[in-house]
């Protein structure tokens, strides 16, 4: 039978995934960034109102996303850095994720914490 097994729901391939739409994420935030400070070039009360809009709770929780990304961006970057360095680091590839995971909570949940305590404050 011609069954596919190329994809098999692992952790290296959830990672990946992850990893690339953290990626998209913080690209469509600075292509927002982007055109949000160029907004200040129509006047003080357009880029106010956008800011306005910032400040909605919706646009908060966003911004908490963002942070989730970044900081999961940054932290599988690092294993990815570690097995392109050091491809023996590959036999340790599971425990690595578990490690990252672990650093992802560590960084990001005091932050979510932080940010969120504005929201609900």
């Amino acid at each position: 039978m011609g069954l596919y097994r190329g994809y098999r729901g692992s952790q290296g391939q959830w990672a990946w995934m992850l990893h690339r739409l953290s990626g998209v994420g913080i690209m469509l935030f600075l292509m927002m960034h982007i055109v949000d400070t160029f907004l200040a070039g129509f006047g003080p009360q357009v880029y106010d109102h956008v800011m306005a809009l910032y400040r909605a709770p919706l646009f908060m929780v966003l911004e908490v996303v963002l942070v989730a990304g970044v900081v999961y961006h940054a932290v599988n970057g690092l294993r990815v850095i570690v097995i392109d360095f050091w491809p023996n680091a590959l036999r340790w590839h599971k425990p690595l994720i578990v490690a990252e995971a672990i650093v992802f909570l560590v960084l990001f949940i005091p932050a979510a914490v932080i940010m969120l305590g504005r929201l609900f404050g």
